[in-house]
């Protein structure tokens, strides 16, 4: 290599050993063959590349300065440390480990649990006005006999003697740019860079054992069908007696015997004979507070009546503001109450010889019916309206 080393990577002969790593990873990133796959740009990668390895490793870089070949021996080839893969790495992903710095490290064995989520069904009343339920949860809690340690008692973790602590392990491999060293987590620690050689009886090591138990739950008025409600570190203890993860309780509203639910809006349908839709009638209605524990006691209305004006006919819907379900965010929704109106299916002789009196009374003997579309168009509605008028 007949080129300086100092010219190839930018530096001034005094630049210290950052400097040198920040003016490689800056060319790196520019001559690497994974991003520059241009021939020449590959040679100058690998003369790039060599210039660090020398002037990186301080025994290298004072033979190069006492003018002697620091390549004796073949490339990479000398007593140095070999060219670190992590430098390459460090280029890319802005890491600050070096040739001889450390990697990840050991990782935490203690760790945030997971997540928990469970199912709860409650009544249509209960999810309208709120509930308090309580719950049995089978989850992982921080062990007893440890108190997460791991450890049996009178023991504790001790470095692994694989990795000596560090929770991983170097691999070296040969390649055209010399040694190339990756770090790998250890296995014998699984990265942790301990290990318990006494483990507790209770939990196995793993700082947590599986119990049931019991909890409240809040359910806030106006929920729904898949409603989440979140219960803060109510979930899963973490591994090595870590912090608990989140318990969700997911509701799913049963059906109801009367009202139908739309949003905040409750749907029901009251069937009345021909003759009170003819004639007009009152029919007392339940509320849904009346499916409330104690309702009449604490003093809410639990029916009201609701008047059937006389010529009401089947399909007509009566808005009842209010008597909905109350809005998360409040609010309250309507009732909206249709009306079906029975056409009596088996009549007496005397049944029969009334209403054909009344159908000789009303002109109706041969009614031919009042024949039209299913459904008009918006243009057709808007004829009606002006020829109304």
């Amino acid at each position: 290599m007949s080129k300086d080393l100092y010219e190839l990577l930018g530096v001034a002969r005094d630049a210290d050993g950052d400097a040198i790593k920040k003016a490689y990873r800056r060319l790196a990133r520019q001559l690497h063959p994974d991003v520059n796959p241009d021939p020449e740009s590959q040679e100058q990668f690998k003369l790039v590349t060599a210039a660090y390895e020398v002037l990186s490793d301080p025994q290298k870089r004072s033979a190069y300065d006492r003018g002697g070949d620091p390549f004796s021996g073949g490339f990479g080839g000398g007593q140095g440390a070999g060219f670190s893969f992590t430098d390459i790495m460090d280029a890319f992903f802005g890491g600050q480990g070096g040739g001889q710095g450390g990697g990840r490290g050991p990782r935490s064995r203690v760790r945030r649990g997971q997540d928990a989520l469970i199912r709860l069904e409650v009544e249509l009343a209960e999810a309208a006005f709120g509930v308090s339920r309580e719950l049995k949860v089978d989850t992982a809690i921080r062990c007893t006999g440890c108190n997460g340690d791991g450890a049996a008692e009178g023991s504790h973790p001790v470095p692994c003697e694989t990795c000596r602590g560090n929770g991983e392990v170097a691999h070296v491999q040969r390649s055209f740019l010399g040694e190339i060293r990756t770090l790998r987590p250890c296995a014998a620690c699984r990265g942790l860079g301990s290990v318990i050689p006494d483990p507790c009886r209770e939990c196995a090591g793993d700082g947590r054992v599986r119990s049931r138990r019991s909890l409240t739950v809040k359910i806030p008025a106006g929920v729904d069908t898949g409603t989440r409600v979140q219960l803060t570190e109510q979930g899963e203890v973490g591994p090595g007696g870590g912090p608990a993860g989140d318990l969700y309780v997911e509701v799913h509203v049963a059906p109801h015997a009367i009202f139908e639910r739309n949003g905040n809006d409750l749907h029901c349908t009251v069937s009345v004979p021909m003759t009170a839709g003819a004639l007009g009638t009152t029919i007392t209605m339940p509320t849904l507070e009346a499916d409330l524990p104690q309702a009449e006691d604490s003093g809410v209305d639990t029916s009201f009546e609701l008047p059937i004006p006389a010529g009401t006919q089947s399909g007509h819907q009566v808005l009842l503001r209010g008597r909905g379900v109350p809005g998360l965010r409040g609010g309250r929704g309507d009732l909206v109450v249709s009306i079906a109106v029975e056409t009596p299916g088996k009549l007496d002789a005397r049944q029969e010889e009334l209403l054909r009196e009344l159908a000789t009374l009303r002109g109706e003997e041969q009614p031919t019916g009042d024949v039209r579309p299913a459904h008009k168009s918006m243009f057709g509605r808007l004829r009606d309206a002006f020829t109304a008028h």
